[in-house]
């Protein structure tokens, strides 16, 4: 299974108005990173950075000059994430300026079902919270000490690691069927067969003969009741 975890800064709350800035994006297969990742800083083509938004991620226009505008790098980001679930932390907040930026270049929405938003999940397992990532990184001792501000691909790297422990953990990763997604939408199922080795022969009894008997004299001692005797009566040995 392949999924992008992704997120976004922006110039300001308002998905309608503003306008991306800077966008970062890690690739999971079975749910671990492959070392495949999308880093973008955009130039907001005039729209100013509001100053509550910079205070939150640190970024200036003058960090912005010469930049790639999202139509630069549109086809690019569009290649990375084709045929993957996307998956960001208030995903609705962050769906809302991808799409936002994709209408303004006349492309079609992101289908909402092949995104997961983590905080839903976080929500769900942890409903008295708090569910920030700061947060959720110390609830699972998710190192975030160098995290003084918000950015885009540092944000998908915690989230990553957070994601997998809100699923089960590394464990979850190891199921025997993953499903994905071909580039046409439709899903596509992948099962793994494990086989199993039967032993050619069963191993020697780890007991001596005077500690069965032993066990078989404190048995009888227990009466007919005794929890053993019927374990015995079922593996064929009373």
């Amino acid at each position: 299974m392949r999924e992008i975890v992704f997120d976004t800064e922006t110039t300001g709350l308002d998905s309608r108005e503003e306008r991306i800035i800077e966008i970062g994006g890690i690739e999971l297969v079975n749910r671990f990173p492959t070392g495949r990742v999308f880093h973008k800083y955009l130039n907001p083509q005039g729209r100013e950075i509001h100053p509550d938004a910079q205070a939150v991620h640190g970024i200036s226009a003058a960090d912005l000059v010469g930049k790639p505008t999202f139509a630069d790098i549109a086809d690019e980001f569009l290649a990375f994430i084709d045929g993957a679930n996307l998956v960001a932390h208030n995903a609705g907040f962050d769906m809302a300026f991808i799409n936002a930026e994709l209408a303004r270049l006349g492309q079609r929405a992101v289908d909402p079902g092949f995104v997961v938003d983590t905080l839903q999940l976080a929500r769900r397992r942890h409903p008295m919270g708090p569910n920030s990532l700061d947060a959720l990184c110390r609830r699972y001792g998710i190192d975030n000490s160098h995290r003084t501000k918000h950015g885009a691909l540092l944000d998908s790297e915690l989230l990553a690691e957070v994601y997998v422990e809100l699923i089960g953990g590394r464990q979850a990763a190891l199921g025997l069927e993953t499903a994905d997604r071909r580039s046409d939408g439709t899903a596509a199922s992948v099962s793994i067969e494990i086989a199993v080795r039967v032993r050619p022969a069963p191993l020697a009894p780890r007991l001596s003969e005077a500690e069965i008997e032993a066990h078989s004299a404190l048995v009888a001692s227990l009466g007919e009741k005794a929890v053993w005797l019927r374990i015995a009566e079922a593996s064929g040995k009373a």
